[in-house]
Formats: structure tokens, sequence, C-alpha cells
């Protein structure tokens, strides 16, 4: 190949990703992103629909999920930058996988599994807080990016090269939804997780929740992975509970101290029992309070159901 070949691939493949490199407003760090915010969208109102379809569908409840929209859409609204303005969606998901996660975009869901598995109103606003973090911290863009990223560098081709848009969604779905199941893909690094945890927190706080809940949601993952066999932290992409347990004490003692100390900062268990433990219980009246909930022993299994790997750099 000679000189003015080699350039111009060269150019093909790093121009793109010089050009994809911007200063995320929630972060404040900057990042590689090869999808702008309108693939984001289209990536994830493409994969909503085989998501939905594979977690069992909505759940039959008006109340219940008209209750989890209204949490979730007070949080957003609480996001950084152009975040509010997202075509948001909180999707009440009729599985038994304890499970949550976010698409790119803002779609973002929730297990009946879970839900069942939490207390009051505040726990659930730390979990929807956190993917919602994983949302506006673009960190589905970040592992898309990675992986197409890859594909780039060894077809010797980039998104400058004439791709459209359609082309780039059809590319990225297959790396967030499908396997035998078509279930949700995307595994998250160590860093990206305990990101997703503070910016959780932080949207709680600023929609008046007590940040104590986080503490306590984690405590029920941490309850559901016991038992389970699990490398060690260091060979795993996600930190164990007992790490993230850690962090969040650190802020309840420092960053938070303050809330957790001020009664207007509340729970709403009564609220989460009248509006969503009460009208599942009512939808499925035979069935335990999540007594045959699939929990999975890996502790990445509430935010995506993925394979342990080597940790790749943050």
């Amino acid at each position: 190949m000679n000189l003015k070949k080699t350039m111009s691939l060269f150019a093909l493949v790093v121009v793109p990703i010089v050009a994809g490199c911007s200063n995320n407003p929630t972060t404040g760090r900057s990042q590689f992103n090869m999808l702008s915010r309108s693939q984001e969208i289209a990536i994830g109102e493409e994969a909503k629909g085989q998501i939905t379809n594979e977690y069992g569908g909505r759940v039959n409840s008006v109340k219940a999920q008209g209750y989890l929209s209204e949490i979730g859409a007070k949080l957003a609204s609480f996001s950084e930058g152009d975040n509010p303005s997202l075509p948001w969606e909180f999707i009440l998901l009729d599985s038994d996988v304890v499970n949550a996660f976010a698409l790119p975009g803002g779609k973002t869901f929730i297990t009946k599994a879970l839900v069942e598995k939490l207390s009051d109103e505040a726990e659930l606003a730390f979990i929807m807080g956190h993917e919602i973090g994983h949302v506006t911290a673009r960190h589905q863009n970040e592992q898309i990016s990675r992986q197409m990223g890859t594909s780039v560098i060894l077809a010797g081709i980039g998104v400058a090269a004439g791709q459209s848009d359609n082309q780039i969604v059809q590319q990225a779905v297959p790396t967030i939804v499908g396997g035998a199941g078509g279930l949700y893909l995307l595994s998250y690094g160590r860093n990206q997780e305990h990101e997703a945890d503070k910016l959780g927190m932080r949207y709680m706080v600023r929609a008046g929740y007590n940040p104590v809940a986080a503490r306590d949601a984690m405590g029920v993952l941490k309850a559901l992975a016991a038992g389970g066999d699990r490398p060690p932290e260091f060979l795993s992409t996600h930190p164990h509970p007992e790490s993230r347990i850690g962090e969040i004490n650190a802020k309840l003692k420092g960053q938070y101290a303050a809330q957790v100390a001020d009664s207007s900062f509340k729970r709403y268990e009564s609220r989460y029992q009248a509006n969503m433990l009460e009208p599942l219980a009512a939808a499925w009246p035979n069935i335990p309070n999540s007594s045959n909930a699939l929990v999975l022993a890996d502790t990445a299994s509430w935010c995506g159901l993925c394979v342990d790997q080597h940790e790749q750099a943050d």
C-alpha cells in the first residue's frame, strides 16, 4: 500500500474518532462517542419493542405503570444539559427476572420482580436514577462506540465514509439486544457503574428523596447476590455490592450528610405500597410477592444480563 492510500485509510479511521470526542455536562469529562444524539434516540426506539417483548411485555396495571413513569420523569427533569428534553420512557416489565436497564436516548426499564423487592419510593428512585445516569453519562454510547470502533478499525472504514443513520442503527442494535432470547446485552465497566450510582444519588436528592435509600436499595441487591459464586472483583466488570455500598456510605457521611438529617427528604413507603405494590398484588393475586423471581447470582443482574469478563480499560 502506497503512502497516499495509507494516509487516506488513516483519515477514515482517525477523523471520526477525533470528531466523536466531546465534553459531557453530566460527568464533566471528555468522552469518545461515535453516535450523535439523534442516532442514540433512533437506536433506543428500534430496540425498545424487542426488549419489551422478550421481557414479557408491560405489566397489566395502568396505575403501577403510571406511577413509575411519574417518578422517572421527575428524576429525569433534574438531569443536566439537554437531557430533560430526551424522549424519556419508563417501562415496567412483566418479568420474573430481577433486572433494570436503559437504552440510549432515554428508554428505561425495570421488572416487576425487582420493584416487588423494594420497600419504598426512594429506593425505586435510586435505581431509576442509576439507570437515568447511564443515559445522561452516555455510557451506552461509550460501549457501543467501543464495539463499533473496533469494527471500524478492522474494516478500515469510518462513520464518515458514507454510512447512513439507518445503517448505523442497524449495526448498533445487535450490540444491545440479541442472543438466543433477545435479551439486553450491554455490559458496563466498574467505573461506569460507580458513576451511575453517583448520578442516581444526585438525581434522587435533587428530587427530594432521602439518600439513605440508596444504601438500602444496594442492600437488597447484595442480599440477592449472596450465596452465588463470583470471581474476585478485579476480574469482574461489575463492582461487588460491598464496594458500591462503601462508596454510598462515604457520600452519606460527607456530601449528603445534611440531607440525611433533614426530615424534608423522605422515603414515601406508604405511597409506594399504594401505587406500586398493591396494584401488582391485585393483578397477580395468586403469586407470592417475588417468591418465584429468577435472581441471578451475578451482581450485574439488575443492570443488564451480562456475562462476567475481564475488565476493559475505562
